[in-house]
């Protein structure tokens, strides 16, 4: 059985056709679905198909392209949410993104990682050429008393050990698959087994006609 540990299924291009995404899921093995939020315009959508859907889970966040929405109100609104969600995320630091800047990224980053710790919840974390000040913050804030996942990494090895030192499982996405990948291969044959997770991130990471991926192409 697999459990696709970050699936964008409320996204336009899948949830148009989600009874049947899932079905087909099921048919090869996948049970279980969690989706992260990346803005709070999407969360209301989020938690009505966990809602309707029981294997699917909900996750509530920020995203750092989204990092300049965070607000006293959104963050009110985010711990309201926390009693009925999976996880705090997607959220993170992107330092490939122009905008926002860092230091708005940071500020968001670090308020949903203190929310998290206050909820007891995991967090899903995304990174991008930010893994020095992302480690860093996730050691003030005591990431380790929740725990968490570092979403579709992209890090060496050696960044890896840091993230499992600290508690966090590392998820491998699409990107494990690719003829040309030479740092997600050396993670994979690293990372224990008890902390290495599986996603889709979809509908990205997958190289096809139809232009998505989606949760059935996890055992691939």
């Amino acid at each position: 059985m697999y459990f696709d540990s970050h699936c964008h299924l409320d996204h336009p291009l899948l949830r148009s056709d989600l009874p049947g995404l899932i079905a087909a899921a099921q048919r090869v093995g996948v049970s279980g679905f969690l989706i992260p939020g990346v803005d709070p315009g999407g969360w209301p959508g989020i938690a009505a198909l966990a809602c309707r859907y029981p294997e699917v889970s909900a996750a509530f966040g920020v995203h750092p392209m989204h990092a300049a929405l965070l607000s006293p109100e959104v963050l009110s609104e985010l711990l309201r949410l926390s009693s009925s969600a999976a996880a705090i995320g997607e959220i993170g630091l992107d330092y490939e993104l122009a905008a926002p800047s860092r230091e708005i990224q940071q500020a968001a980053f670090r308020a949903q990682l203190r929310l998290a710790v206050q909820a007891g919840l995991p967090v899903l974390i995304h990174c991008r050429k930010a893994f020095r000040d992302l480690l860093a913050m996730l050691r003030e804030e005591g990431v380790g008393r929740v725990g968490g996942v570092m979403h579709a990494f992209s890090g060496s090895p050696e960044t890896a050990r840091d993230c499992v030192r600290l508690g966090l499982h590392i998820s491998l996405a699409g990107s494990v698959t690719y003829a040309n990948a030479v740092r997600p291969p050396a993670v994979a044959a690293w990372v224990p087994l008890d902390r290495l997770l599986l996603e889709t991130d979809a509908p990205d990471w997958h190289r096809s006609r139809t232009g998505r991926s989606e949760p059935a192409a996890l055992p691939d």
